[in-house]
């Protein structure tokens, strides 16, 4: 007997390979198709600044875009930001920007915010918000150098200029929150809505 027990593959409304592996590493069937949606501008539009209510509209925002040409599927859209005080971060453009990210992070604990909504048929039926604190060892100029040299394109990949389940554990000292939700996505929750919607075995 299956554990994935829908009809249809889950619509992942996100390009993100992190969120794609922990779906189908949980048993979770997956057909990718990204948002292409100005992030920055929906960000602009979230009903609050507060970290965790940017991130919900954005992975809410991300959902019902792609809904629109998949109606009667679920869809899961997802977001993560990245606080620090009161300011937030996206994803650096470029190695310079990477190193100014990583060198304000250094010595401190920011805030992970990760959000996930589903929606089908036009309807949100599930959202959910994750927080994380992460607290980064002091960086010497020297260990950036190598970090960035060995990371290559991963630092412009993801915001905070690290992935944490690779050479972005070498940043950290402490770690405190979900640890899936710090890979951008709450699974246990998500799981246990898909149980509670009868598309996984209970």
């Amino acid at each position: 007997m299956p554990l994935w027990l829908a009809a249809d593959a889950l619509v992942l409304a996100s390009k993100s390979k992190a969120r794609g592996t922990l779906l189908v590493a949980a048993g979770i069937p997956i057909e990718v198709r990204p948002a292409n949606l100005d992030e920055r501008a929906i960000e602009s539009d979230a009903p609050s600044a507060e970290p965790s209510a940017v991130a919900m509209h954005l992975a809410r925002e991300k959902a019902l875009f792609v809904d629109r040409d998949n109606r009667g599927r679920l869809v899961l859209g997802a977001d993560q930001v990245l606080a620090l005080g009161g300011r937030r971060f996206t994803k650096p453009p470029d190695r310079a920007a990477a190193r100014g990210q990583l060198q304000a992070l250094s010595g401190r604990t920011h805030s992970l915010h990760s959000a996930v909504a589903c929606v089908q048929g036009g309807a949100v039926v599930f959202e959910h918000v994750s927080v994380a604190r992460l607290t980064m060892r002091t960086l010497s100029d020297g260990f950036l150098d190598a970090y960035l040299d060995a990371a290559g394109d991963i630092a412009t990949e993801s915001v905070g200029a690290y992935q944490l389940e690779g050479l972005g554990s070498q940043l950290f000292e402490r770690v405190e929150g979900d640890y899936f939700a710090t890979l951008g996505l709450p699974l246990l929750e998500v799981l246990d809505f898909l149980r509670r919607r009868g598309c996984l075995q209970v």
